[in-house]
């Protein structure tokens, strides 16, 4: 993924990053990123480009919190004038605080409170501002099926009354979410590409062709990206669709009866079952047992979000017993030590393709061929041998 040269392109205004607490990690290989490719520039002497070149576009900015756990946001810096971008990853249950004494794990509803208070405080001095959320707030409740409430279109109208003006997130639970503010810029980015790139970097044996891979989805919910996927690699594709008892609900779902498969033959083949998140993992390993009772060869998982919020203990053991041979997820969320350390994990690093939408933004220019990354998955493709 090779960056544009946008030196000679007035900025839509002075570049400032703000990764809350969630992001830093994050942050700083995003600022890395774009500090090195300003550095290599050689942009007008215009007076728009002033600040153009800076060891590190970070501004300064906390959220305190009091004994009571309440809190407050504080920037440090002027931002007046500025195109700022804010990154925030409501899923990082890393983080805690105190309320009277006791630690309180941070929850998504704390990471999007902090983040309308960095907004908040900026007070609209500003000339502009991006959010960048990664995985989308309460996404997974997206639409009403009886009375209940509407969170994620909820708080997508909240942060663009409150100012801003465009919202970057990633593998949205369902894009269509974004008809709440139809009017405001909405972009959900896929990592299809990143995840090609993964795989043919970490596993030199891997031969993308219909006759040694296919590309499975583990439910009807997940069909588009596995069809793009299989589209772009040029592989079949398949799908489970899940059996749900209905008059239950089990940790605020309906537990899943039976996983049933849709799709050719998959002995002897490699496969990658391809979702937007892993929550507790059952699914996945539950799709992986009924793909190898198939005769199918290596089973890749690859997930955008990884958030095993029951740990690694399932992936561990299928991972022993030959169910699973790798598992990839992005660094777009938390990752807890134990899981880098992993043997059979496969982390794919999205900083250098946020770095690359900031900096494009900044310009004011077009993002298209980031959003569509068909061009790039080809090259890489036949960079590997595999076309």
């Amino acid at each position: 993924m090779s960056q544009k040269d946008l030196s000679q392109t007035i900025p839509y205004g002075d570049l400032a990053i703000i990764p809350l607490e969630s992001s830093k990690m994050l942050g700083r290989k995003v600022d890395d990123h774009i500090v090195d490719w300003r550095k290599k520039t050689t942009p007008s002497s215009s007076i728009h480009f002033n600040n153009y070149k800076k060891d590190s576009y970070v501004i300064d900015a906390i959220c305190p919190r009091f004994g009571s756990g309440e809190a407050k946001g504080i920037i440090n810096e002027s931002v007046r004038g500025k195109d700022v971008y804010l990154l925030v990853d409501v899923c990082n249950h890393s983080l805690s605080y105190k309320v009277c004494g006791q630690i309180n794990h941070m929850s998504p509803d704390d990471h999007y409170q902090d983040l309308k208070r960095m907004i908040a405080a900026i007070s609209g001095k500003a000339r502009r501002i991006t959010v960048i959320m990664p995985f989308l707030y309460e996404s997974r409740q997206h639409k009403r099926s009886s009375r209940e409430s509407l969170d994620c279109a909820l708080a997508l109208q909240e942060l663009t009354n409150m100012g801003v003006e465009n919202i970057i997130t990633f593998d949205a639970h369902d894009p269509r979410v974004q008809n709440a503010i139809p009017l405001k810029s909405f972009e959900t980015v896929q990592p299809t590409y990143q995840f090609i790139k993964a795989l043919l970097a970490n596993v030199p044996d891997i031969h993308m062709n219909p006759k040694d891979m296919m590309i499975i989805s583990p439910d009807e919910g997940a069909m588009g990206r596995a069809i793009y996927f299989a589209n772009v690699a040029g592989v079949d594709v398949g799908t489970f669709y899940k059996r749900r008892d209905y008059t239950k609900i089990v940790e605020g779902r309906n537990p899943i009866i039976a996983h049933e498969f849709l799709g050719s033959d998959v002995e002897g083949r490699d496969v990658v079952v391809i979702d937007d998140m892993i929550s507790s993992g059952e699914s996945m390993i539950d799709v992986a047992t009924e793909l190898k009772r198939r005769k199918a060869n290596r089973i890749f998982v690859a997930s955008t979000f990884g958030l095993f919020t029951n740990g690694l203990a399932k992936f561990d053991e299928a991972y022993r017993s030959g169910l699973i041979y790798r598992l990839m997820t992005t660094n777009l969320v938390y990752q807890p030590a134990e899981l880098l350390e992993r043997e059979y994990y496969i982390d794919v690093d999205m900083s250098k393709y946020i770095a690359l939408l900031i900096d494009t933004l900044n310009h004011d220019a077009s993002i298209s061929e980031y959003l569509n990354p068909t061009d790039r998955i080809e090259r890489i493709l036949k960079k590997y041998g595999q076309k």
